[in-house]
């Protein structure tokens, strides 16, 4: 996919559409708040646009796999920040339910995979080819793994991606699910600063992907009969034995959402946002220091020619 930058995306966009009644007002619109710092940028983004259209908004703590039943109840309004390769089953289960509804893609150029930062190249001779892992294995060991190394997954509550691809190609790894996001960057800190060897479930955009020079392991790739059929990939006894697939982020909302404020649905189905903007503030809140609720209005205040027009098309 090619990027686009924010303004060029939104401003395409807000072409697009067309002034739409703004509803219930006087009502708070809920938008879900889940465990990343990028949806935490994404959503809070799309919150001070519906604010600027003359909404209320609140931020509702709510876990990626467990949002959608809030959701199809109309207890939250919408989440902003679905990625395809983790979604939940019960996700596909309320859109048929016709509870649920998606609201267009939000733009990132997104990548998943099993990934390791760069210098364990050097401890694991082959890589970034799947096949060492094989031959390397021992050397990812810790105490509560051994013999097999460690897979430091994703966060249990976000799926196991990582562990399906261990058994999928037959790799001796143990997944440990890390307790957060925040648990992930600790383990590359750790990592870098000592050398040491990690295996680790990750995705980008993501500002440590350059900052402790995360690499993916070269996988299969993820076609959708690897998901399906034993017998397509190297392990013709198992699924899963490829790659991630080729990663979707998208929107969702309350059916319900389009007849009580009609303007913010459209704000919301129009709104894009770019790697090239969501990464930068990343790094401004988990490196830097800075409060998700700052650095987001910095770039607001930064970047009104981007995200205007799609408020201003939906509300005049």
């Amino acid at each position: 996919m090619q990027k686009l930058s924010l303004g060029i995306a939104l401003t395409a966009l807000a072409g697009s559409v067309h002034a739409a009644d703004m509803g219930a007002v006087d009502e708070p619109i809920k938008l879900a708040i889940n465990e990343w710092t990028g949806q935490h940028i994404t959503t809070h983004v799309a919150g001070e646009m519906l604010k600027a259209a003359g909404y209320k908004v609140e931020y509702a703590t709510a876990g990626m796999m467990n949002q959608f039943q809030a959701i199809a109840d109309g207890d939250i309004h919408a989440t902003l920040e679905i990625w395809s390769s983790n979604v939940s089953d019960e996700y596909a289960k309320k859109i048929a339910e016709g509870n649920l509804v998606e609201i267009g893609d939000l733009g990132l150029d997104a990548k998943e995979g099993i990934a390791y930062p760069a210098h364990v190249a050097e401890l694991c001779p082959g890589l970034p080819a799947w096949e060492a892992l094989k031959e390397c294995a021992q050397n990812f060991a810790t105490a509560e793994t051994i013999p097999n190394g460690r897979l430091v997954d994703y966060p249990a509550d976000w799926g196991t991606p990582g562990a399906d691809r261990m058994t999928g190609l037959e790799l001796p790894f143990k997944a440990v699910p890390a307790g957060s996001e925040g648990a992930l960057i600790a383990e590359l800190r750790a990592s870098t600063d000592r050398k040491s060897p990690l295996l680790i479930t990750f995705w980008q955009p993501h500002w440590a992907m350059s900052a402790y020079d995360v690499k993916f392991v070269d996988l299969p790739a993820g076609e959708e009969a690897c998901f399906n059929d034993p017998a397509w990939g190297p392990n013709p006894n198992a699924i899963n034995d490829c790659d991630f697939s080729p990663t979707r982020i998208f929107k969702a909302g309350w059916v319900g959402m389009q007849d009580k404020w009609p303007a913010a649905y459209e704000i919301l189905s129009n709104y894009a946002l770019s790697v090239e903007a969501q990464q930068p503030m990343m790094g401004e809140i988990d490196v830097d220091g800075g409060s998700v609720e700052d650095v987001v209005a910095k770039w607001m205040a930064d970047n009104e020619g981007s995200w205007r027009p799609v408020v201003d098309a939906a509300t005049k």
